[in-house]
């Protein structure tokens, strides 16, 4: 593991990265918390029944106490207590899904109708039907009682807060687990109740009355009209827009994050910023005075064609292709020696339509940063492999460096890093990791014998590692096809483009604009996923006025949908004269690729 003295870039003297991008929906819309919220509910419901649909790991108790203490005369009933089936029998239904593993599942194809009983969902209808006094149904899968409600609310919550919840000691749905490990409960949830969760969430996006964002405190709780968060996601298809990022530590973690994106300087490390992973991220909408934490899959749910574009969704369906995440390792040290399976693999193993391809973009690096890329070419197989095995039972420590290449990293690299390639970002770097959205598919080889932060052995999967390992990818192949394989595209004035990879068997082009005046860009029918990796500050602007200018800082991601068409990007403010440059992702609709 190399020693690095971190060189934080002089854009970050800035420290104008922004950590809660906010959207201002438009229209004039209202906007509650607290009892307020409460009591636009009760006059939209003039009496009736009032359903909130929950998201799973919602607080559903609270929900239910914030409601009775909003309208004590009613009848305040938890719809999961009352219909959901026993935990044993919806733990039976999962039994395929979840496995043995303690990371990995399969896929879930089921249906939320599944979990509940529907004689007893039947029961509750006509109990409430004949009620003489209003009844408030709370739960996830409320909505699924069979009567007409006169106000529906949609109690939203978006995974990043699931998962702290989950570190915090909340269990699964139904499911008695609060003590157990984070990453089964993590498991379960994006196997499972995830899934089942966002298919039926698609149609409460269309038609809920209300949207309560339910990340924070309930008595407190933001929400305006279910019109108010369709009209925001309407509008963030037509415009250039950024998610909300999210940083965790790692063992592995580093200190630029802390420098560069203003974080809490008390904490040990960042190791990993998610910022562009719609599946995680949040969107932060502004509606009068409230701002609301809706997921950022809402809107790949509910606009997945102007979003996307329509050749993508062909292609994906609903379902967001491109991530853009930071791994700092800045003071750090090695991420694990790992490996992502082949399509074929992840698609039979555990279900999912296309896999992790990745690369990485190197934002800053220290003098000795290295990347771990491809096998020696007089690596022997079946010695590595027995070596991995020795040091998966602690008999020994495996020498990465024996059989694994090594490469020099500098700012600006970019390593293509397809599918079956063993790889691992050394200490000292700060990564730009662009890839394919499926992103817990990592199949750790060797972890450099440390413990996760709860001190328990990091997850080793060693037989699926060895099972998607390409042994053919030597040093010369490595050098030849993954090593910053810079290609110039265009130029003109004040401005040139490079294609950085990725690698022909990847699915996803990276563009890399160098810049000093405006650059146009076109999405050309297909979403762009684009960050500032040069310079201070830059501006992306419609040359037909069809959006407001979008201001960008250093180190930011932001996401451009196809619907937009033509863009142009300048440097703006502080940037104007600094060179610029931005790294361009998007889906590659052609066979061909420079070579």
């Amino acid at each position: 593991m190399g020693t690095s003295t971190m060189q934080v870039p002089a854009s970050a003297a800035h420290r104008n990265y922004d950590k809660r991008p906010v959207m201002d929906v438009p229209g004039d819309h209202p906007a509650w918390s607290g009892r307020e919220a409460w009591t636009a509910i009760t006059a939209h419901a003039a009496g009736g029944t009032i359903v909130v649909d929950a998201y799973p790991a919602s607080d559903v108790q609270a929900l239910g106490a914030v409601a009775h203490e909003a309208l004590p005369r009613a009848e305040v009933i938890d719809v999961e207590r009352e219909a959901a089936l026993d935990p044993d029998r919806i733990q039976s239904l999962l039994e395929r899904n979840l496995t043995a593993d303690r990371v990995f599942g399969l896929v879930s194809h089921h249906r939320l109708e599944e979990f509940y009983d529907a004689s007893r969902l039947r029961a509750l209808a006509e109990r409430v039907s004949s009620a003489e006094h209003q009844c408030v149904l709370v739960g996830w899968g409320a909505s699924l009682v069979p009567l007409a409600p006169s106000a529906l609310v949609l109690a939203d919550l978006a995974r990043a807060e699931i998962q702290r919840r989950y570190r915090a000691g909340a269990g699964n749905w139904r499911a008695d687990n609060g003590d157990q490990d984070a990453l089964a409960k993590f498991k379960r949830g994006y196997f499972v109740e995830w899934r089942v969760a966002d298919r039926h969430k698609t149609g409460l996006l269309e038609r809920a009355d209300f949207v309560l964002d339910a990340n924070g405190p309930l008595e407190t709780a933001p929400m305006t009209t279910g019109d108010a968060l369709r009209e925001g996601l309407r509008s963030a298809v037509h415009r250039p827009f950024r998610l909300a990022p999210f940083f965790d530590p790692g063992v592995w973690g580093g200190q630029w994050m802390k420098e560069v994106c203003g974080l809490d300087p008390e904490q040990d490390n960042y190791a990993w910023c998610f910022d562009c992973v719609p599946e995680e991220n949040s969107l932060l909408l502004a509606v009068g005075d409230q701002v609301l934490e809706i997921p950022a899959i809402d809107l790949v749910l509910s606009h997945p064609r102007e979003l996307l574009g329509e050749r993508t969704f062909a292609r994906f369906g609903a379902e967001f292709p491109i991530r853009f995440d930071f791994l700092d390792t800045m003071d750090g040290g090695n991420l694990s020696l790992q490996v992502h399976p082949l399509t074929e693999y992840i698609k039979e193993t555990f279900g999912m339509t296309f896999t992790q391809d990745e690369s990485y973009y190197l934002l800053d690096a220290a003098e000795d940063a290295r990347v771990y890329l491809g096998l020696r070419t007089d690596a022997d197989p079946e010695e590595m492999v027995s070596r991995l095995r020795s040091a998966d039972a602690g008999e020994s420590s495996f020498p990465a460096e024996r059989f694994v290449n090594t490469f020099p990293a500098r700012k600006h690299d970019h390593f293509a890093i397809p599918a079956g390639t063993v790889h691992a970002s050394g200490a000292g770097s700060m990564v730009l990791e662009i890839s394919a959205t499926p992103y817990i598919f990592t199949f750790k080889m060797w972890d450099w014998g440390r413990v996760g932060l709860d001190g328990a052995p990091r997850p080793i999967h060693l037989e699926h590692a060895l099972a998607s390992v390409q042994w053919d990818r030597d040093t010369e192949w490595t050098r030849q096809q993954l090593v910053d394989r810079v290609v110039p595209i265009a130029e003109g004035p004040g401005w040139r483009e490079e294609r950085t990879g990725l690698h022909e068997l990847e699915f996803i082009e990276v563009r890399r604009h160098w810049f000093t005046d405006a650059v146009d860009h076109d999405t050309e029918g297909t979403v762009n996923v684009l960050n500032l990796v040069e310079g201070p500050e830059a501006v992306v602007e419609s040359p037909h006025g069809a959006f407001a200018p979008f201001v960008v800082h250093y180190a930011e991601t932001f996401i451009v949908p196809a619907e937009v068409g033509a863009y142009r990007i300048r440097p703006h403010g502080v940037g104007e004269g600094v060179q610029h440059a931005t790294v361009k992702a998007f889906v590659d609709g052609t066979a061909a690729r420079a070579s």
